[in-house]
């Protein structure tokens, strides 16, 4: 019977030591690039009397979705406080998985169990095991880098922690994968009953056997495929491309805007340093000076929303288009699969009626694959432009902040300067 505790959601976030640095890494906690949750913004309605500012404008923008949804999630995860393990061998770390749930077939109404990054790699396997041809959410990206240990730290984790717990919440929302007893265990099974189940997977001639089959109807192809598919892997190739490249140009981006916030940095203790050899421009500098601290505050803040919110869900759905393909793969393998046997039969190489039946099973398989597929793939292309759309909405808004901060700082600087300006002619005056 899986365990489950009644949980406490307000608990802190546990860090991670700094003496992790000096140990060796296991192969499941390496590096991803991606992490953050984009978040819908919420404001009033445009209006005659509003403000005339782009950042005012932005702020009263309110975003739809393009159709209103009843909300009937009943399953709530949360990944949290993840805890460094060292052993003799490897150094690991666990995250805790907390969930409540009002499902009936739930023993308890709340779980709470711990879980490494190997543990939703599996989950992962699985669903894409008992469902080819439905879109699983894909794991942060996972690869050893060794020499890199020092990189180990608090940021690194609580980037994959959010990627996890993004990546648990797509199932918990998904109307199918949701539902698998997999999904059940990971949930509410302890260590050792997690690790006893993972035990009673297919054997290693099954599994030899499956890949066996996927690559030799990987090797003939698919000889009519339906249109509906061509077009859903064109699109894909297409918004691969595209994801990739705005991908890349956000990384240069913000290694250019911090090279340029280096320099920056750079220049008022410049501004600073002249003001005590220049008795007349001594205000002026030390206020040049401020400006430029306070400037450089902003831009850093800018740099941090470009990589905490708009990279992360550029470099995820790149990420997804992987996951896309290999769909679309596993339905061609199973559409190649069925055209075999009938190319078999029409020569009658095998036994008739042995081989009839074992393609009309084909048939249902492939039926249910592709209806699997069309619904999902809808699914999944509302689901990455609301994603989108929110993150690029979010980017617009802070930009316009960051903008309008620094614009305020510079215009305070030129009326302090006229303004001094000012009294010093008036003071001439007088003077003559």
């Amino acid at each position: 019977m899986m365990s489950g505790t009644v949980v406490d959601s307000g608990s802190p976030t546990a860090a991670v030591p700094d003496e992790l640095s000096g140990q060796i890494l296991d192969e499941d906690e390496d590096f991803e690039v991606f992490c953050k949750d984009s978040t819908f913004t919420d404001g009033g309605s445009l209006n005659a009397s509003m403000q005339t500012s782009p950042g005012s404008m932005v702020n009263q923008y309110k975003f739809e979705e393009e159709e209103e949804q009843p909300d009937t999630k009943d399953i709530f995860v949360t990944v949290d406080n993840p805890e460094s393990h060292v052993t003799a061998i490897e150094t690991f770390i666990t995250y805790r998985v907390l969930t409540k749930t009002t499902r009936s077939e739930f023993d308890s109404s709340e779980y709470e169990v711990r879980r490494r990054y190997q543990d939703f790699f599996w989950l992962k396997s699985k669903l894409e095991e008992a469902h080819p041809t439905l879109i699983v959410h894909p794991l942060p990206e996972k690869f050893v880098m060794k020499g890199m240990v020092e990189r180990f730290n608090n940021d690194f984790i609580e980037t994959r922690k959010r990627a996890l717990h993004k990546f648990l919440n797509r199932i918990a929302e998904h109307p199918i994968l949701s539902c698998s007893e997999d999904f059940k265990i990971f949930l509410t099974a302890q260590a050792w009953e997690l690790a006893s189940h993972k035990k009673q997977g297919p054997g290693l001639l099954s599994r030899m056997g499956d890949t066996v089959r996927a690559v030799a109807a990987s090797v003939r192809g698919v000889r009519n495929r339906p249109e509906e598919f061509n077009d859903i892997q064109d699109y894909v190739e297409s918004f691969s491309q595209k994801m990739t490249s705005l991908d890349k140009i956000t990384q240069r981006i913000i290694r250019e805007k911090k090279e340029y916030l280096e320099e920056l940095r750079e220049c008022g203790p410049t501004y600073t340093l002249w003001s005590g050899s220049e008795e007349e421009l001594v205000e002026p500098l030390k206020q040049m000076a401020g400006c430029l601290d306070r400037c450089c505050r902003e831009t850093e803040e800018q740099v941090q929303q470009l990589g905490n919110n708009l990279l992360p869900i550029l470099h995820e759905y790149v990420l997804c288009t992987e996951t896309l393909k290999a769909v679309l793969r596993r339905r061609d393998n199973i559409q190649a699969e069925f055209e075999a046997k009938n190319e078999a039969l029409a020569t009658k190489r095998t036994d008739t009626e042995a081989m009839k039946e074992e393609i009309d099973k084909l048939e249902d398989k492939l039926e249910f694959a592709n209806n699997t597929l069309k619904g999902d793939w809808g699914r999944w292309k509302k689901s990455m432009r609301a994603d989108l759309r929110a993150a690029f909405i979010n980017t617009a808004e802070k930009n316009v902040e960051h903008y309008e901060k620094c614009l305020a700082v510079w215009e305070s600087f030129l009326l302090s300067q006229r303004t001094e300006a000012n009294e010093g002619d008036d003071g001439d005056r007088d003077d003559s």
